[in-house]
């Protein structure tokens, strides 16, 4: 049979027709034919819209609010949706019910000049007339804006950032710089996760409307996200020196103070945040944030080794929200915690809640797998693993070929002859020391013995010479055909010097003490030891090295807060291990003596021998403090930070072992790396 006619025209040309004829009020026109093509594309959220909406205007709000129940459960945050609930609830004269919905709509889209008018009607009827000057105030600023930008920012409240970035673009090209359009532009950058730009605009923002209080808290927040946390302390000093006590910037101060390794004020920010907090009972938003303050401050504590308190304040976090994953796997990652049998069965129930987040759950398999090795449970242990490193795995976007094909090029451009003809071109400070490896693999212990040195300064996992490599990579990156690392060949010696000077500068808000050498610890930069050499040629390299079996249970089990997406499958784990051996023995061939390889299972077996090497490789004097390294009271951030406030032992040789017939498809992928990888 033939389609009709009226099947050839676009959906998009349909609902455009359907929108012009509910604005000529021919409803139920509308109504019919937005059902009749609703059997048709069930999930087409206008079509639901346009059908609500015209029963509306009928008479028939409870068939209107039956219309949006199937809408929100195809999309529940969208924020026209709520206005439509809210204008239904106004139909039935039922005021509470409309400003509830009407609330969600602007909280999720605060560009709704008649959810605000509607409000403030309402709240003037119910005699609220401070809520009431809040919504006319609200309507004011949104009538003050260009009708454009009000669109756009509509459309981005509702996740519609195509349109809204070309509508907001086309406005900014034919009218100039304007403050709102500017940070519309930006905020659909942050969400883009092109950070680079957001800064840049968020500045722009600033510039012209200095006192916009959103903007600025915005901007810090981008300027924390790209840990720039002295810049980010200087942006959000104007708000705090307003006076402003407000959670979002005492927050943002926390977080701050947390990147500058200064704990003790962010311990004491989060318990001032905490006890600032309204009643827990039974609202969810104000569990979720208590549970998430009490996650924070423990975090904290235990960064500066007060664990007995860490542990009662996790425990806190996950009473408030039992099915809070990140609480039991933080107790899980301080390594030295036993579960109890009520806290396992609490873990097992949450993964197994159909209600649980998929992030939530996966927290929960990884806790309840370090639950279960504890007492000696492998075969459920491993299947935890397997099910937390499964879902991690199919949410990541990680692609082994991007890293295998930097190596290559890292191997093509970074030749003796590369770097014989750059001799000297960098920052000639010596005071960098970089250790560098695969997670897990003991360099937070390495990092701790150093830092028990007198004239060295332990810090971090320093991002500054990662977010050098990607600004040298370049806007909108070609993965499959990477500008860097080639375009190290075409830095001048101004360029290279220049590069030096600023990771020297950027990281020297880290070095409270004032040490004469500081440790960069951040693992995954054995990529960029080319680049390292290259702007800063006197820095010591260390690189950690672990067993590869022992490296990749540890990896497998591991649950990282943000990045090393190829710890969460055995094939991925495995391929990484075989690139990074290929990378370190061309460093090793192109660049002999500049990398001191350090093995962890040498360092258990030789402490004090391995100790001298190391340090004579760093030109430092042997001290006695650096063998007691765990006597040394600092503030440690990685997963080992328990580990490492001990005495070396041999608990983590051979911790594989247990699971190994769940690991022999590692033993398979790794091959001949058994037996080479010290070489």
């Amino acid at each position: 049979m033939a389609d009709h006619p009226a099947d050839t025209v676009p959906l998009a040309e349909r609902v455009a027709h359907l929108w012009a004829l509910h604005g000529a009020d021919d409803h139920a026109a509308v109504a019919r034919e937005a059902g009749n093509l609703l059997e048709r594309y069930p999930e087409n959220r206008d079509l639901h819209l346009l059908a609500a909406s015209s029963l509306r205007f009928l008479g028939q709000p409870d068939a209107a609010l039956a219309a949006l129940d199937r809408l929100a459960v195809l999309q529940p945050h969208y924020s026209l949706m709520h206005q439509e609930r809210g204008l239904c609830h106004v139909a039935r004269r039922d005021a509470p019910q409309a400003i509830s919905a009407l609330l969600e709509a602007v909280r999720i889209n605060p560009a709704l000049p008649m959810a605000w008018k509607i409000l403030e009607g309402l709240w003037r009827m119910t005699g609220d007339p401070a809520g009431a000057e809040r919504a006319a105030e609200h309507r004011s600023m949104l009538a003050s804006l260009p009708p454009p930008i009000v669109r756009a920012t509509a459309l981005y409240g509702d996740a519609d950032l195509v349109p809204a970035e070309a509508i907001v673009r086309r406005y900014l090209l034919d009218h100039g710089d304007h403050p709102e359009g500017m940070r519309l532009l930006a905020k659909i950058g942050v969400d883009r996760d092109v950070l680079d730009d957001a800064e840049t605009l968020y500045a722009g923002v600033l510039s012209l409307a200095p006192d916009h209080r959103a903007a600025r808290s915005e901007y810090v927040q981008v300027l924390i996200a790209r840990h720039k946390f002295g810049k980010a302390r200087e942006a959000l000093a104007p708000l705090i020196a307003q006076g402003s006590d407000h959670p979002d910037h005492l927050q943002q101060s926390a977080t701050i103070a947390v990147g500058l390794g200064e704990h003790d004020q962010a311990i004491a920010l989060y318990r001032r945040l905490i006890a600032a907090l309204p009643p827990i009972a039974s609202d969810r938003m104000v569990q979720t944030r208590a549970a998430d303050l009490y996650l924070w401050l423990a975090h904290a504590l235990k960064t500066i080794g007060q664990v007995t308190e860490a542990i009662e304040t996790y425990r806190k976090a996950a009473a408030i929200r039992p099915d809070f994953g990140d609480a039991y796997w933080s107790l899980a990652n301080l390594k030295t915690y036993r579960f109890t049998d009520a806290e396992i069965a609490a873990i097992r129930a949450g993964e197994h809640d159909p209600a649980t987040s998929p992030d939530d759950r996966i927290q929960l398999a990884f806790a309840l797998g370090k639950a279960l090795e504890d007492r000696g449970d492998y075969e459920g242990s491993w299947a935890a693993y397997a099910r937390g490193n499964a879902a991690q795995r199919a949410q990541s976007k990680y692609r082994p070929d991007i890293f295998e094909t930097n190596t290559r090029e890292q191997k093509r451009v970074c030749t003796p002859a590369f770097f014989a003809a750059r001799t000297d071109w960098g920052d000639p400070s010596p005071d960098p020391i970089f250790v560098l490896g695969l997670p897990r693999s003991g360099s937070t212990l390495i990092e701790q013995i150093l830092a028990s040195h007198s004239q060295v300064e332990g810090t971090q996992e320093l991002p500054d010479i990662p977010r050098i490599a990607l600004d040298l990579q370049g806007r909108d990156p070609d993965l499959d055909a990477p500008l860097y690392p080639g375009s190290l060949e075409h830095l001048d010696q101004g360029a290279v010097r220049a590069l030096g000077e600023r990771y020297m500068q950027e990281t020297r808000i880290h070095r409270a003490l004032g040490r004469a050498f500081f440790i960069d610890k951040m693992p995954n930069n054995f990529r960029h030891i080319g680049l390292i050499h290259l702007i800063l040629p006197k820095a010591r390299i260390i690189d950690a090295r672990r067993n590869p079996m022992d490296c990749c249970f540890s990896n497998l089990k591991q649950l990282f807060a943000q990045g090393q997406e190829f710890t969460y499958s055995i094939e991925d784990i495995a391929r990484y291990y075989r690139t990074y051996l290929d990378l370190m023995r061309h460093w090793d061939t192109v660049l002999p003596g500049k990398v001191l390889r350090l093995v962890n299972e040498d360092l258990i077996a030789d402490p004090e021998g391995q100790i001298r090497r190391l340090l004579d490789h760093c030109g430092l004097p042997f001290e006695e403090s650096c063998l007691n390294f765990h006597q040394t009271r600092r503030s440690v951030r990685t997963p080992s930070s328990e580990q490492v406030r001990r005495p070396i032992s041999r608990d983590g040789i051979d911790q594989w072992r247990p699971f190994e017939p769940w690991l022999l498809p590692l033993r398979e992928a790794l091959g001949d790396v058994l037996e080479n990888w010290r070489n």
